[in-house]
This record gives C-alpha cells, sequence and structure tokens, in this order.
C-alpha cells in the first residue's frame, strides 16, 4: 500500500532577505526556520533543504541496513547514520557522503560494507537522488 508524506513551507520576502518556515505535516512534529543564511552560510538556528534531505537520507539509509543485515540473519545491535549534504550556491547539491559505524555481531568488516554498499544503492530515498554523487564510508564499531 503506498503513502504520502507532506511538508509544506511559507515563505515570505525575496531570496535573499526573506525567510520561511517549513511543517512536517504528515507527523505534526514541528515547524522550522528556513533562510537563505541559513542554506549557503551559517545555520544559526534555523534549517535548509539540505539538512531535510540529510535527515531523510540517513534515516532510510539506516532502516534499509537494518533489514538488510536482518535478512541475511545478522540483525544490528546499532547503526549510528551520518548523512552530510553538500550544497554550492548557484550550482546546487554536489554530492552527499554517508558514514555509518554498525554493532553487528557475527558479521566481518567486509560483509558489512557489502551489505552497506546495498543498502545505500537500494534505498528508496538515495534512489530519488540518483543524479547526485553518494558516497558511502562503512565500518563495524571497534
Amino acid at each position: 500500500m503506498a503513502t504520502t508524506r507532506n511538508a509544506s513551507t511559507r515563505w515570505e520576502g525575496s531570496l535573499f532577505e526573506g525567510a520561511g518556515s517549513v511543517t512536517l505535516e504528515s507527523s505534526g512534529i514541528g515547524t522550522y526556520d528556513v533562510s537563505w543564511p541559513a542554506r549557503a552560510e551559517e545555520p544559526d538556528g534555523k534549517t535548509s533543504p539540505e539538512e531535510l534531505i540529510a535527515a531523510a537520507h540517513s534515516a532510510c539509509f539506516s532502516m534499509a541496513l537494518s533489514n538488510g543485515l536482518a535478512k541475511a540473519g545478522t540483525p544490528p545491535t546499532s547503526l549510528d547514520t551520518r548523512a552530510a549534504v553538500e550544497f554550492t550556491p548557484g550550482t546546487g547539491i554536489t554530492g552527499i557522503a554517508l558514514t555509518v559505524t554498525g554493532v553487528v555481531d557475527g558479521m566481518s568488516e567486509q560483509d558489512f560494507v557489502a551489505a552497506a554498499e546495498d543498502a545505500k544503492a537500494n534505498c528508496p530515498v538515495s534512489k530519488a537522488l540518483a543524479g547526485t554523487t553518494i558516497t558511502l564510508e562503512a565500518s563495524l564499531a571497534s
């Protein structure tokens, strides 16, 4: 069954001097301020489209990796994933770097990296961002 999730933005003013707010409507968990300086300079307590993409990508990737590991008989104890979305004004999103550290009993580092690569290639957010270079660093916690 398909699901639809909704968010909305109210923006006032020009790009550089204006500001807005993003509301996560489906979950109802909040409204977050956005601005050009938060996007291209310093966040200063505001978010950006790129930070929201990073949140979506790190969550989606973690879910996909967790599922893949469980299907292989080695469910993770924990996964810590960071997504860094690079934005260059005038160009756009120029890359996404995923970094994951996992605690997975009974799994080799090589198998963990392979599972992470599969999750990177197949999570729905990665697929939606297919035109962007996505890199991955994966390791087991020591």
